[in-house]
């Protein structure tokens, strides 16, 4: 019998990704809007120029995915993100910026950003992150993946594995760990251990839920940090 929840991500995935836009500079917002509407499978269901007005457009629209701009009047992407998490947690979001500022990096993930673009983007490059994002995958690009992890990676000291989440995680949800620390998409991760794609996304369900972390690349972190798994120079990247 198919999991409901497998069914019901299997019957979102046959519906039109549905777009919030977040960024106060209208041409490049509208820009973003005009690539997205020659997709019939993504839809922008609607646009807001900064962070306040996003709750508000957010709570209207119900969308999939927020594509937050970083820098923005009344109030930024960064506190807009724990806002949106805060009223709507299942709400998946991406930030866009025209800068790889670690510091913004590290804060957008910690308040529970999927995802961390940049803002120069070819637009396959941009359908192809949304897509990830229809599959449950994080969109971030290689250099940001691997400043992630170089700055999460290292144990905290005097820090033990007996008390943390993660040490009541099945042998195969370690190694669908281990291949999402080197970052491979979930049908990669399906080819490598010889399982189906919606096997890897019940195991990657359940390793969220176990190590108590919102998102995959939280999960990467988190597994790196406390020794979990070995971080393999973390070509994680692609995501």
């Amino acid at each position: 019998m198919v999991d409901e929840k497998v069914r019901s991500g299997l019957k979102k995935n046959m519906e039109p990704l549905r777009i919030l836009l977040v960024d106060d500079h209208i041409l490049f917002r509208k820009g973003i809007a005009s690539l997205i509407s020659s997709r019939s499978d993504m839809q922008v269901v609607g646009e807001a120029g900064d962070g306040i007005e996003a709750v508000t457009v957010a709570q209207e629209t119900c969308p999939d995915v927020v594509l937050l701009d970083v820098n923005m009047p009344r109030r930024d992407g960064l506190e807009t993100v724990k806002v949106l998490k805060q009223e709507m947690p299942a709400l998946e979001i991406v930030m866009l910026t025209i800068s790889d500022d670690d510091q913004h990096l590290f804060e957008a993930i910690k308040n529970g950003a999927k995802g961390y673009l940049l803002k120069n983007l070819e637009p396959p490059q941009l359908y192809e992150m949304l897509d990830k994002v229809r599959q449950g995958e994080a969109p971030i690009s290689g250099i940001m993946a691997t400043k992630i992890l170089r700055e999460f990676g290292q144990p905290a000291q005097n820090e033990t594995k007996l008390s943390e989440p993660g040490n009541e995680l099945t042998p195969r949800e370690i190694q669908v760990l281990e291949q999402v620390v080197k970052g491979a998409s979930n049908k990669d991760i399906a080819d490598s251990l010889h399982i189906a794609e919606n096997t890897v996304k019940i195991h990657l369900r359940n390793i969220l839920e176990k190590l108590h972390v919102q998102n995959r690349i939280q999960a990467a972190v988190h597994a790196v940090r406390k020794g979990l798994v070995e971080d393999g120079e973390t070509t994680a990247s692609e995501e």
